[in-house]
């Protein structure tokens, strides 16, 4: 697949790329709230391993999200 510049995309795939990376961004930024204000006792390792983690595109927040967190 040959990539495109950004002024040559149709509308559509624009509007695509930017809902998907502001899903991507907004599940980071909630990840990165909720690591930030739970208590180190409700993380399942450590929170700097976790913050770290959260950078992993989708794979890390989604992961945090499903295995990081103790119930409260």
């Amino acid at each position: 697949m040959q990539h495109q510049r950004w002024d040559e995309l149709s509308t559509r795939r624009k509007v695509g790329v930017v809902v998907v990376s502001a899903a991507q961004i907004a599940l980071t930024v909630a990840a990165y709230r909720d690591l930030v204000k739970r208590p180190a006792e409700q993380v399942h390792g450590p929170k700097l391993a976790w913050g770290v983690a959260l950078l992993v595109n989708w794979v890390g927040p989604i992961t945090y999200f499903a295995k990081g967190r103790l119930p409260a």
